[in-house]
């Protein structure tokens, strides 16, 4: 594996678990509370514009990795969708790249 692709893999794994903890702190403290998690979100014009920015960038990121993904046929390359989602684009965009740089067979 080429430096490069694990500096990628070893990027979407922090970006898995940094975030991830944080999230699970904040939940251990308030609760699992979707609706109060979405308020957090929005609760002045800083955090809200970090939400929007991050949640434009993850949907660019898509229709990328879906349009990258038709042209290469690299279908292993389409979990960036679901670990940007779910996870973050911390995790899920650094994924993508490692996946995408994999040698060719």
């Amino acid at each position: 594996m080429s430096p490069l692709r694990m500096v990628y893999l070893a990027l979407a794994i922090w970006g898995a678990v940094h975030p991830t903890v944080h999230l699970h702190r904040w939940f251990g403290e308030t609760g699992f509370d979707l609706p109060r998690l979405f308020a957090a979100w929005t609760v002045n014009a800083a955090t809200t514009a970090l939400a929007w920015d991050l949640t434009i960038a993850a949907i660019a990121l898509s229709v990328f990795v879906l349009a990258e993904t038709f042209v290469r046929k690299n279908w292993s390359a389409l979990a960036a969708i679901p670990a940007t989602f779910l996870i973050g684009l911390s995790c899920g965009l650094p994924l993508y790249l490692f996946l995408r740089t994999r040698p060719v067979t």
